[in-house]
């Protein structure tokens, strides 16, 4: 940005807005509910010790749901996955429909199965349907955490990442439970600089489907009292983000945390209802999977469609 002293002559000032407003009636419109933000920029990708983590959840049909442009697109998700050459992949929940069984584990491995090498899984909902939870550990072992539990830390490059069973009436999500135990435990072990949580359930969300989950509150009230940085989420089968804030819902990049919910990973897709405060962006026009650069102080990160569009959502952030 060029700094002007002292008041400008009007040619002087007259030329550079003709040049702004005739690049910007060049330039192509955003489609509508996109965004691309920059906060605080991290340049995390011009970093030497930055790494490539790429997630989403609710992502396989099993074999006998048809496949259509709008469900079960579980192998163009792996293929986006497979072009970002990630360093680590979360998946977020829900691995396989409507039940996670030996059979339509199938399905996951058909697709996203190439990357097991590098996964780290996150228990969700449909998990616990039928034989899902045996199955479920049968099948990603140790990169689901220990069995019958599901929390557990693992870092990728210079950042913390752990990962939460929200599943609350399945293991309780209470801070003086097991679970809220090792979580404590966990971040005050913790001396990263940089921290990212991924639990299913979304505390925050505008899906028709949940919306708000107030069942993990206490989860990100500990998260966000230890300064943790972003939460990654599936559940509802979109993609959105908010701002961060508070367990209140109050806005503050100081004392919050990031949040964006990646539904997106193949199932299907479903609506919105009314934006919830701090939401900044909501897509559900295509499936796709959230890419992050985690660089030493903060992140880049890019929202990647299966329809190529670059301009979903796009930006970066400084660590608290």
């Amino acid at each position: 940005m060029t700094t002007w002293s002292g008041r400008p002559s009007v040619a002087r000032a007259t030329v550079p807005v003709l040049l702004a407003l005739a690049l910007a009636a060049c330039s192509p419109a955003r489609p509508a509910g996109s965004a691309t933000t920059g906060t605080n920029g991290s340049g995390a990708a011009a970093s030497a010790d930055a790494v490539t983590l790429v997630a989403a959840g609710d992502v396989a049909c099993g074999p006998d749901i048809e496949i259509t442009d709008r469900q079960c697109q579980q192998e163009a998700t792996a293929d986006l996955v497979e072009s970002l050459s990630p360093d680590a992949v979360l998946v977020l929940g829900d691995t396989a429909y409507e039940q996670v069984t030996a059979r339509s584990l199938k399905s996951y491995d058909a697709s996203w199965g190439r990357f097991l090498d590098r996964t780290h899984a996150v228990a969700g909902n449909h998990e616990y349907y039928g034989d899902g939870p045996e199955a479920y550990w049968d099948y990603f072992g140790d990169r689901a955490g220990t069995r019958g539990e599901g929390w557990y830390s693992f870092d990728v490059g210079t950042w913390h990442v752990i990962v939460l069973n929200s599943e609350c009436d399945q293991v309780s999500c209470d801070t003086d439970s097991d679970q809220g135990e090792w979580l404590a435990a966990d971040l005050a072990d913790n001396s990263a600089h940089c921290t990212l949580a991924a639990f299913h359930r979304p505390r925050f969300s505008s899906g028709s489907e949940y919306g708000d989950d107030e069942t993990v509150a206490g989860f990100w009230q500990t998260l966000q009292d230890a300064g943790v940085d972003v939460v990654l989420n599936g559940h509802e089968h979109s993609y959105e983000r908010f701002a961060p804030q508070r367990d209140s819902g109050r806005a503050s990049a100081e004392e919050g945390m990031a949040e964006f919910v990646v539904g997106t990973g193949g199932r299907n897709l479903r609506g919105f209802g009314e934006p919830k405060p701090n939401s900044e962006v909501r897509w559900n026009d295509s499936f796709g999977v959230l890419g992050l650069t985690l660089g030493p102080d903060g992140y880049d990160w890019r929202f990647h469609s299966t329809t190529g569009n670059s301009e979903v959502d796009q930006g970066s952030a400084a660590c608290r």
